[in-house]
Parts: structure tokens; C-alpha cells; sequence
């Protein structure tokens, strides 16, 4: 397992092994001592899948605050996504910053995202599947979000305003600027 830090403290990008022969592949996608050595010190307790049917889809940006905070995990069982992650930790040099990247079954790469973050993506292709590790349970009272589209974050998404999917939900989620985010 290939584990580095992106440009924004505490991001990681996590590529497994993967061996492919004839009959098709196996990777360990998780590993708990691995991951600990790597300096991720999260326990994961829930496992969540999305399946977005078209492309598109944006999912985000998420997260979930204290004392209810979650880490993440993600990756892509099927297709590609455009995956985000943007710093809400107030007193970080890189707040309201963000990352972006590629993840998909191909390139078989996961994305650690530590609480203190929201997180998003965009689908890039029909019938795509994504799963995440959580180190919380989900608390609905903590639930919280970023508008997608806000322009101080000036995400540069693969999908045009007027052609994007969203959940109603997602369509109403504050800018950053008028969120009360405790981290």
C-alpha cells in the first residue's frame, strides 16, 4: 500500500496494491496497522456506498461536526468521480482551501480525508459506485455542508451549473461564509 500526503495537511492519498491475472484481481484495500503507521489514527465504525446513476451527480460537500465529526475514507468500486475536499479547520493556514482528484476503479486510489473537512465529488461516468469508511456514526444533528458552487472556493468542477444533479438538499447548503462551523 502506497500512502502520501497531498498539498493540504492531512489529506492522504492511498493506493493499494492490486494483482491481476486472468480471472480478474484481488487488493487489500484496508489495512488498520498500515494505515496507522502512516500516521492515520482513526477507527472506522460505519461503512456507506452511493451509487449515482448518472454522470454528473454531485454529492456534497458534507461533513458532519463536533462532537460528531468524521474521517473518511473513500474510493470507487465502479466508474470515476471528481473528488473534492475542502479545509474547514478554522485556525489551519490552508482554511478554505481545497483539493481536488481523481479516483476510479482504474486507477484504484483512495483519498483519506480527516474530520475537520467537507467532502464532495461529481460523477464522472453512469452507474458510479463509491464507498467510505466513517470514523463516526452518522449524527444527524451534526450534519452539515458547504454550497458545491460557491464561488470563494472556486472549485473548478467538470460539470457545468445548469447540467449538474443534485439533491434538493445539496441545492440549499450555505456558502462558506455564512456557515458556523465548529472546528
Amino acid at each position: 500500500m502506497q500512502i502520501s500526503e497531498l498539498e493540504i495537511a492531512g489529506l492522504k492519498l492511498i493506493i493499494p496494491r492490486r494483482f491481476d491475472d486472468r480471472r480478474g484481481y484481488l487488493s487489500e484495500v484496508y489495512n488498520a496497522r498500515t494505515v496507522k503507521d502512516a500516521g492515520i489514527e482513526d477507527h472506522f465504525v460505519q461503512d456507506n456506498v452511493s451509487v449515482s446513476v448518472h454522470a454528473g451527480t454531485i454529492r456534497g460537500l458534507h461533513f458532519q461536526a463536533e462532537p460528531h465529526a468524521q474521517a473518511k475514507l473513500v474510493r470507487v468500486a465502479r466508474g470515476r468521480i471528481f473528488d473534492v475536499a475542502v479545509d474547514l479547520r478554522r485556525s489551519s493556514p490552508t482554511y478554505g482551501r481545497h483539493v481536488t482528484l481523481e479516483l476510479s476503479r482504474e486507477n484504484w486510489a483512495q483519498l483519506y480525508v480527516p474530520s475537520g473537512f467537507a467532502h464532495g465529488f461529481c460523477t464522472l461516468e453512469p452507474d458510479t459506485e463509491v464507498i467510505y469508511k466513517a470514523s463516526n456514526f452518522y449524527a444527524p444533528q451534526a450534519e452539515g455542508g458547504v454550497l458545491w458552487s460557491d464561488p470563494d472556493l472556486a472549485i473548478d468542477w467538470p460539470v457545468k451549473a445548469a447540467d449538474a444533479i443534485l439533491s434538493d438538499k445539496d441545492s440549499r447548503l450555505p456558502l462558506l461564509a455564512n456557515t458556523d462551523i465548529a472546528f
